[in-house]
């Protein structure tokens, strides 16, 4: 009980010394616990509305493509009308009901705006059912009761600011049709975001589907006191050959599009945990110095302590009993910030178009209990170092000067460590640079960098005093004694400079790292497209939707266009001459598709790979199963028949452009699959005649502008798309890493405000001989300028280097240029001059008002 009652004692004595400390475990906490509640929200957010959309028993065509999968030619798989009759014989049924729906549909305005979601969100054009009635409900107006109306739902109309007698375009395979808005539906469940429009039956058959009485799936509502199980049985039984339907429950159904989300949830919940992780990484630094400088000003107490009869024992313990109070408050702190944090990013969410109801707000039981004890559990173990230390203070310890750090160089058996963890990083590191492929690259890429980022924490203090002392001839010898006793003060105690620039440093080397890799990416790319594209203009759609007929119609009669090629890819199932069979998909392209895109051809002739029955396959393919010019592959297309194709070209995969594509021509591909059941084009391409680039452009944009889900780009539209991508993706990323980084400021800020205390007597004497306060505040803030330049410089040497090896293993993948970002790492190493003097505001100030007098009787 006494050790309890010191511990709580000595706590709420120095609460002020650990408030930044807490600060760190809370944003830890909060960051994993609302990546949780928000991820949970959104699960409960989809289940809600997967359950309440899904009939008793959902009856389909058993090749239908998944949840989340595009129908090859833009026209889902359909079921004929007479299943209807069959179904509603099943015993245990009350209502049979045909449903049509698509995804592969864009819906536009007046105005030609289009009316889909910008988060990703699928547009969804349906027939109105009763089965709609589960989760939606008419708000206004009436269901499209003929071809001239249409149904829009709430979330989209005030998105768009629509009403009812508004004209909407639905864009699909088949056909336009204009209709006007005659009502307008609300979710009763929360709508993630996408945009629904409801047709009449027939105009939904017609313009889906492209013919009458079929369906895309029948609703089978279960009479009072059936089973869906049962019910299920029951309508296979009246349907005979199952092997035609697939038969889904609500549950199975409803589980069945889960599973389409999750892998999308799931990727996007451990990226953040991720960071999280990383955040307490830096935290730990940011403890492990407040617990150390705490026990070396206190060595005078624990050595009375000590000399009145504290074991060991309980001297450890009283400093780990600290640092659970420190982990408690801070984590259940970080839990109720969390459970903000989730809300606010569902705020956030909703104002770029994906809503997410509070209603729904999900918090399980796992999640604090998680927050608590990953905030106890760290804070405890980045304690332990600092308590054992505080258990070998001697009674002796009391006759001493408090605050004298016992520890101002770093052993050499420390230094030797990190110079072994270091070399072997970099060994891992040098041997990403020498492996023929990327998979085996990838594991010694990860050992070193986590082997170096070991290795440069645990021999940070011995780098401090080289580069501290480097950085103190540029920066700080132009400020005179002020600067060379800021120099002094960082290098006075290696271990917690070294500690406090390593917390900065995790950060920005990820930060450097990813930079190199990004602008290498936006590089290799470039001199790809450069080397490779022959072509003036691209059209394509950026949500991945196939060009309908009627806007590649409108492409190639565009005047000043000398050629227009289309491209398609079909899924096909290979047997290779080996015997062996594999799934594929196979591009289908205009012979003047090679002008186009140059491939480099390491057999036979590409040319000849666009004549009948003939097509090529890529070099690692060709190699992996033995292929070569002249042998005969049999192709089972999956929306055809089956071909038997001679290979009479072999491309190199050494390129990140069409990497592993097969090539066989339209008219080959025709020759198998039906004209109905031939797929759109996933990308066109078109050439200007000499001389009317500009003019050619700006017609295709003309003739495109009613389908806006298409954009036509030049190259350099096409490379600073590509550009933009990653650009935003980094900057994601970046944003994520700035709470890292935020840490390590506090770091920074604490061992400040520490060093301040623990030299009150020190700066007292200065102030007495002359020091005034204006050059205090500069020696404090020069502190923690040197202190944030070493970090800096640390993270953004490790980052290149991790990144110019991350690079190689993409020179495999054919993104074989290095970049090294100059711009970005000059601003980022400038810009940590500046974090540094921010965290210096307050312990500088502070330290500025201490009278002098009352300084030098401190006691230590």
């Amino acid at each position: 009980m006494t050790v309890w009652k010191t511990s709580v004692r000595n706590f709420l004595a120095h609460k002020g010394r650990m408030a930044l400390s807490a600060v760190a475990v809370l944003l830890s906490v909060a960051f994993v616990c609302g990546t949780l509640v928000f991820t949970d929200t959104m699960n409960t957010t989809f289940d809600k509305l997967f359950a309440a959309t899904s009939a008793d028993v959902t009856v389909g065509p058993k090749s239908a493509e998944g949840a989340d999968e595009m129908p090859e030619n833009g026209r889902p798989e359909s079921l004929p009308a007479s299943v209807l009759a069959q179904v509603a014989k099943a015993d245990g049924v009350k209502d049979v009901e045909g449903a049509v729906s698509s995804m592969s549909v864009t819906v536009v305005d007046r105005n030609n705006t289009n009316m889909g979601s910008e988060t990703g969100a699928p547009t969804i054009a349906a027939n109105w059912t009763r089965n709609d009635l589960r989760s939606m409900e008419i708000s206004s107006g009436h269901a499209p009761r003929g071809p001239t109306e249409v149904m829009v739902d709430a979330d989209t109309a005030d998105k768009h600011h629509l009403k009812i007698g508004d004209e909407l375009r639905t864009v699909a395979v088949t056909g336009d049709v204009k209709a006007k808005i005659s009502g307008i539906a609300s979710f009763t469940v929360t709508n993630p975001g996408a945009a629904v429009v409801f047709l009449d039956t027939a105009t939904a058959q017609r313009t889906l589907l492209g013919a009458p009485d079929v369906f895309t799936h029948v609703n089978v509502t279960a009479r009072p006191g059936v089973e869906d199980t049962e019910l299920k049985k029951n309508v296979a039984a009246a349907l005979g050959d199952t092997g035609a339907y697939k038969l889904q429950t609500q549950k199975e159904a409803a589980d069945a599009n889960k599973d389409s989300m999750g892998s999308f949830l799931d990727v996007m919940k451990y990226a953040l945990l991720g960071f999280a992780g990383i955040a307490f990484l830096v935290g730990i630094f940011l403890i492990v110095n407040t617990f150390s400088m705490l026990v070396a000003q206190r060595t005078r107490e624990i050595g009375l302590m000590r000399a009145i009869g504290s074991s060991r024992k309980q001297v450890n313990r009283s400093v780990l009993i600290e640092a659970v109070l420190l982990g408690v408050v801070g984590s259940v702190l970080g839990v109720a910030a969390g459970i903000g944090l989730a809300v606010g990013l569902m705020k956030l969410m909703g104002a770029v178009g994906m809503e997410l109801s509070t209603g729904d707000l999900t918090i399980a039981w796992t999640t604090p209990v998680t927050g608590l004890v990953l905030g106890v559990v760290v804070t405890v173990l980045a304690a332990y170092v600092p308590a054992r230390r505080a258990g070998k203070v001697s009674p002796m310890a009391a006759l001493r000067d408090a605050g004298t750090p016992a520890d101002a160089k770093s052993g050499w058996v420390r230094a030797g460590l990190g110079l072994v963890l270091t070399g072997s990083g970099a060994a891992g590191l040098w041997a990403t640079t020498r492996v023929d492929k990327a998979s085996e690259g990838s594991l010694y890429l990860g050992l070193g960098v986590v082997l170096t980022l070991i290795g440069f924490v645990v021999i940070g203090p011995l780098l401090a005093g080289v580069v501290v002392r480097g950085l103190g001839v540029v920066v700080l010898r132009l400020f005179g004694p002020v600067g060379r006793l800021a120099e002094r003060n960082a290098l006075r105690n290696p271990r917690r400079t070294g500690a406090t620039g390593a917390a900065l440093m995790i950060g920005l080397a990820l930060v450097a790292c990813l930079s190199v890799v990004g602008s290498s990416m936006v590089a290799s790319a470039t001199d790809e497209l450069d080397r490779s594209v022959g072509t003036d203009y691209i059209v394509q759609s950026n949500t991945g939707q196939l060009v309908v007929p009627q806007a590649a119609e409108a492409v190639k009669k565009v005047p000043g266009i000398e050629r227009v090629t289309e491209y398609k890819v079909l899924a096909a199932k290979l047997t290779n001459p080996d015997g062996t069979t594999e799934e594929r998909h196979v591009t289908a392209a205009d012979p003047t598709y090679p002008k186009d895109l140059r491939r480099t051809t390491v057999a036979g002739d590409l040319a000849k790979a666009y004549g009948e029955t003939s097509m090529s396959v890529g070099s690692d393919y060709a190699a992996q199963h033995g292929i070569e010019v002249g042998d005969e592959l049999t192709v089972a297309f999956k929306a055809g028949k089956t071909a038997k194709l001679t290979v009479r070209a072999i491309t190199s995969d050494d390129t990140s452009v069409d990497q592993g594509a097969m090539y066989t021509s339209i008219a080959t591909a025709g020759t198998y699959v039906s004209a109905d059941r031939m797929p759109g084009n996933m990308i066109m391409f078109a050439m200007a005649e000499d001389g009317k680039e500009k003019e050619a452009y700006a017609d295709l944009k003309a003739a495109l502008a009613p389908y806006p889900q298409y954009k036509v780009q030049n190259q350099a539209d096409f490379k600073q798309d590509l550009k933009d991508q990653i650009g935003q993706l980094l900057n994601i990323v970046y944003g994520l890493l700035a709470l890292a980084i935020i840490v390590a400021v506090l770091g920074v800020v604490n061992t400040l405000a520490l060093s301040v205390v623990e030299r009150t007597r020190e700066i007292g004497l200065m102030r007495a001989i002359g020091l005034s306060r204006r050059q205090l505040r500069r020696m404090i803030r020069l502190e923690s300028v040197v202190i944030a330049l070493f970090g800096a410089l640390l993270g953004l040497g490790l980052g290149m280097g991790w990144g110019t090896s991350a690079q190689k293993l993409l020179a495999l993948e054919g993104l074989g240029v290095l970049e090294i970002p100059w711009p970005t790492i000059v601003t980022v190493f400038v810009a940590s001059a500046f974090v540094g003097l921010f965290a210096a505001l307050v312990p500088a100030f502070r330290a500025g008002r201490m009278n002098v007098l009352n300084a030098i009787a401190t006691d230590g």
